[in-house]
C-alpha cells in the first residue's frame, strides 16, 4: 500500500486539498447551525441509499455536515480538538495522504450504508445512523497511533495520554458493536475501515521515503519541546504575549506546525497568530 500511495502522490499530489480540516469544520458549522435553526431541513442531507438510487445524489456527500451531537459545549470542544488533530495529521503525513485517509473514510461509510440498505430491503429512515462521528474517531485514533504519549487535558482539567483515551474509545466502540447488532457493526467497521487499512495493513505508514522522512523530521522538530529556560526558570513562553506557565499555571502551550521554527504559543494565540515563514 505504501508503494501505491507513493506513486499516487507523485501523480496526483498537486490536486490534494490543503487545510482539508478547515473545510470539514466549516461543513460541521453549517450542520450545527441548521440543527439549531432548521432541524427539519437536515432530513434532506442524510445518507439514505434508497433515496440516492431515486436520484437524490447530493446525499452521497451532504451527510458529512450532519452533526453527531447538538450540545453547544461539545460542539466547541470538538471543533477545537479536531482542528488541532486534523492539522497535526496533515503536517505529519502531508496533504495528499491526509486527503486519502479522510475521503476513504467517507467512501467506506457510503459503501457500508448501501450494504445496510440491501439488508433492510431499501427502507428509508436509517440516515440518522450516519454522521461524521466515526470519521472523527478515525482521526483521533490516527493521531494516537503516531503520538501515543502526547498529553491532552480531559475536560480541560485532567491530563491524560492519547494512547489511553484511544484504548477507552476502542473499548466503547467494541461495546457498541456487540450491543448494537449487525447494522451497527457494519456502520462502525465501514466508518473506521480507513484506519484499519492504514494502520493494520501497512503499520509502517510513518514512511521511509526521503520525502516522508524529511516531512516527519520537520514535524517532530516542530512538536518537540526543547528545554528552554526563560526568566524565573519557566520552560514555556508564548511567542505573542510573552506569558509563561509561571504567570498562569492553567495556561496550555503548544508548538505551531505551520511556523518555520520552534515557536510556542499559549491557548489564546495558538489559532490566531500570524505564521512565521
Amino acid at each position: 500500500m505504501k508503494n501505491w500511495l507513493d506513486k499516487m502522490e507523485r501523480r496526483f499530489g498537486r490536486y490534494a486539498i490543503r487545510n482539508l480540516t478547515m473545510y470539514l469544520l466549516a461543513g460541521y458549522a453549517i450542520g450545527y447551525l441548521l440543527s439549531f435553526t432548521m432541524p427539519q431541513l437536515l432530513t434532506y442531507f442524510t445518507l439514505e441509499p434508497a433515496l440516492i438510487l431515486k436520484g437524490q445524489v447530493w446525499r452521497l456527500l451532504s451527510w458529512v455536515i450532519i452533526p453527531p451531537n447538538d450540545n453547544i459545549i461539545f460542539v466547541i470542544f470538538m471543533m477545537l480538538l479536531y482542528y488541532s488533530l486534523g492539522n497535526t495529521l496533515e503536517s505529519y503525513w502531508g496533504a495528499f495522504r491526509y486527503n486519502v485517509y479522510i475521503f476513504s473514510g467517507i467512501l467506506f461509510t457510503v459503501i457500508g450504508a448501501f450494504i445496510v440498505n440491501g439488508l433492510i430491503g431499501g427502507i428509508t429512515g436509517f440516515g440518522s445512523l450516519y454522521s461524521t462521528y466515526y470519521i472523527n474517531m478515525s482521526i483521533f485514533l490516527a493521531c494516537a497511533s503516531i503520538m501515543p504519549d502526547y498529553q491532552l487535558l480531559l475536560y480541560g482539567i485532567i491530563p491524560i495520554k492519547m494512547k489511553w483515551l484511544a484504548v477507552l474509545d476502542v473499548v466503547l466502540l467494541a461495546v457498541d458493536a456487540v450491543q448494537g447488532g449487525l447494522i451497527i457493526r457494519i456502520v462502525i467497521i465501514a466508518s473506521l475501515l480507513n484506519f484499519i487499512i492504514f494502520f493494520f495493513c501497512n503499520r509502517n505508514l510513518r514512511g521511509h521515503s526521503p520525502k516522508q522522512a524529511a516531512r516527519r523530521k520537520k514535524f517532530q522538530k516542530q512538536i518537540s519541546r526543547p528545554q528552554n529556560q526563560y526568566v524565573g526558570g519557566a520552560k514555556h513562553r508564548c511567542a505573542v504575549c510573552g506569558r509563561t506557565e509561571l504567570d498562569n499555571p492553567t495556561l496550555e502551550f503548544r508548538y505551531c506546525s505551520k511556523c518555520n521554527g520552534n515557536y510556542e504559543y499559549c491557548q489564546d494565540h495558538l489559532f490566531t497568530h500570524e505564521h512565521v515563514k
